[in-house]
């Protein structure tokens, strides 16, 4: 048995154009720690890591392939980071579609919101959750 990660839940994704997807989020700060194969037009799984923790894996979806009945761009994920803005600028450079630009909530954080290249949300806030 492996000796479980740092990170305990690990959000996937899966896309038409991963390698994509992967250069875009890595434009955004998350680091490929790994990228199989590391060439090719397809791939099997990756793993990128958030510098602030946590993390998460693409694949690509394709005919053939387990995956092939979940849609592509259909994700909406939240990530904690100190500095929502500078997130944004990035994702601007990356061409995304930005849904909200800055706002606060109720509960304290400020949030941006925009969409990948595959059409996932994406919601950077400095709301780390409550404590259990």
């Amino acid at each position: 048995m492996t000796t479980p990660s740092r990170t305990t839940i690990w959000p996937c994704l899966v896309s038409h154009d991963a390698r994509r997807l992967i250069e875009f989020l890595t434009g955004l700060g998350f680091t490929a720690t790994f990228v199989q194969p590391a060439e090719g037009p397809v791939v099997e799984h990756s793993q990128l890591d958030w510098p602030e923790g946590g993390g998460l894996m693409i694949g690509s979806v394709g005919p053939g392939d387990a995956r092939a009945e979940r849609v592509a761009g259909a994700g909406s994920l939240y990530v904690v980071t100190a500095d929502p803005a500078q997130v944004l600028a990035r994702a601007e450079e990356g061409g995304a579609n930005v849904v909200r630009p800055g706002y606060e909530t109720d509960y304290g954080s400020f949030n941006v919101l925009f969409e990948d290249p595959d059409g996932n949300q994406w919601c950077f806030g400095t709301y780390g959750g409550e404590q259990p």
